[in-house]
């Protein structure tokens, strides 16, 4: 082919197919980094939105296969006619970068029982634990130490949840109580939130910008059944039934949508409004464990700026601040507030969580992928159809959890088989298989930028792997027992 074609006509295209420029021709040995020079002068960037005035990231790729060193190489393995114009999909990337985790920083030691769930605050500024001590701890991640311990609960904690403007969080136990706190106090807020007769199984409330109050929290549980509750007037506002065993994990949508799977081997979807039952989603031959939405990022930590929110104030550049002038076109700047050392939400804030919901939306509906214990993973549009859109095999084992990279393009699954698996995130294809664990792989979670993922393992170690090069960057040994809950922080300062 080289001898043939020394040049050939190519074409940028976006993920949603929009055509940039016209056809030009290129050398076939083009690199990457040049079509990148290439491609951000035709998109013609402003300058407050690039990285210390460098070209915004960006990734190429011919029909799913990333160019990494030369577009003649990609080609050569791909079926394609270079005598027509080849289409290339171009996909920006995080202009900030996570550094690695290298090593431990500290050990936060208080809990006098296993810990059972573990949360950031949506700022990543403060960490909340639950226990089989009963208690809830506050943890300051600028000092690493503990801030609050709130006590009331009669067993274990086994879900945290915190509301979206960060001023709450919720925890339920094995007694099927619900507790509310306060983080800037430790305090319990309201009254305890009773009705579930068995344990609490998941916890999660209603997205900022479809409630700027943060007044609905959702819960599911052993008996079956998944209520909201109105966490300001201290009641049950509906309760939802249809499942036949246990509810295993709950997810409320950007669309105003509320996902529940269970035991009984389904997902149902449930208008929050009115509580009417939309759509169950069937194909799982076991019982569904984990569920995760494309938008999952974006709902969690859409309402703060990242430049004002991290741990450490020197880590903060001056290309983050840049970023959020991006914003005054819609309406902001962004007013914060701060009392005893907790962010408060503006009403700007849950604009700016809409904006952020929809930008990362794009196009594309509301994507949702589960696992269960028949070793398959299912993605489905769950506002649109009750069909899969894809089912994904390969792992050995039951699934125990699966995650959306923030950027929705990679979903990752943890498995009892060992391995972490990497799935493309609009079509489920299978992209690698990541191996290291020599035991099975609780949990994992995403860096900021979506080139990173940790994984604990029962083998007692943390794994960091590269996404883009699927090869593990970092090895964290040093607990001295099982890791069962990874959680990432948002901000690249919490990694030393």
């Amino acid at each position: 082919m080289k001898a043939d074609v020394e040049r050939l006509l190519i074409q940028f295209k976006d993920e949603a197919g929009e055509v940039l420029g016209s056809p030009f021709d290129v050398p076939i040995d083009i690199t990457p980094e040049k079509l990148q020079l290439v491609c951000n002068a035709l998109l013609q960037k402003p300058k407050s939105l690039l990285l210390k005035e460098e070209p915004c990231p960006l990734a190429f790729y011919v029909q799913e296969s990333e160019i990494v060193t030369s577009l003649e190489k990609t080609l050569a393995e791909q079926p394609l006619e270079t005598e027509r114009v080849v289409e290339i999909v171009y996909q920006p990337q995080a202009i900030f970068k996570v550094r690695a985790v290298t090593r431990c920083t500290s050990s936060l030691e208080g809990h006098s029982e296993a810990i059972i769930s573990v949360a950031f605050s949506p700022t990543g500024k403060y960490l909340a634990s639950g226990s089989g001590d009963t208690t809830v701890r506050f943890w300051d991640l600028s000092t690493e130490t503990p801030h609050f311990t709130a006590k009331g609960h009669r067993h274990w904690v086994l879900s945290i949840a915190w509301s979206p403007d960060g001023r709450k969080l919720a925890s339920g136990c094995k007694n099927s109580q619900i507790f509310l706190w306060d983080p800037a106090t430790g305090n319990q807020i309201g009254r305890v939130l009773i009705g579930h007769s068995k344990w609490i199984t998941s916890l999660c409330w209603e997205p900022l910008h479809l409630n700027p109050e943060c007044r609905y929290l959702a819960s599911s549980s052993k008996d079956g059944s998944v209520r909201i509750w109105d966490t300001i007037a201290g009641r049950c506002d509906k309760i939802l039934t249809g499942h036949t065993q246990s509810v295993t994990c709950i997810r409320w949508g950007g669309d105003g949508l509320l996902y529940s799977s269970s035991q009984d081997r389904t997902i149902k979807v449930w208008r929050t409004q009115d509580g009417v039952l939309c759509r169950t989603l069937q194909g799982h031959a076991h019982w569904v464990n984990t569920m995760a939405l494309s938008t999952d990022y974006a709902l969690r930590t859409g309402a703060f700026e990242p430049a004002e929110a991290s741990v450490n104030p020197q880590d903060v550049s001056e290309s983050c601040k840049s970023i959020l002038r991006a914003w005054a076109p819609f309406g902001f700047p962004l007013v914060r507030d701060k009392r005893e050392g907790i962010e408060e939400v503006q009403p700007s804030q849950d604009r700016r969580c809409l904006v952020v919901f929809f930008c990362q939306q794009g196009q594309q509906p509301e994507r949702l992928v589960s696992g269960s214990d028949d070793f398959t993973l299912f993605l489905w549009v769950p506002a649109e159809d009750k069909k899969a859109l894809g089912r994904m095999t390969g792992h050995q084992a039951l699934i125990n959890q699966v995650v959306f990279s923030p950027d929705t393009r990679i979903i990752a699954s943890a498995s009892f088989d060992k391995s972490v698996k990497l799935w493309e995130g609009r079509t489920g294809k299978y992209l690698a298989s990541l191996r290291g664990h020599v035991s099975a792989v609780y949990q994992i979670a995403w860096s900021a930028d979506s080139r990173l993922l940790v994984s604990g393992s029962s083998d007692s170690t943390l794994k960091v792997w590269d996404a883009k090069t699927r090869k593990l960057a970092v090895d964290l040994p040093g607990h001295a027992d099982e890791v069962k809950l990874t959680k990432a922080a948002r901000f690249a300062a919490f990694y030393r």
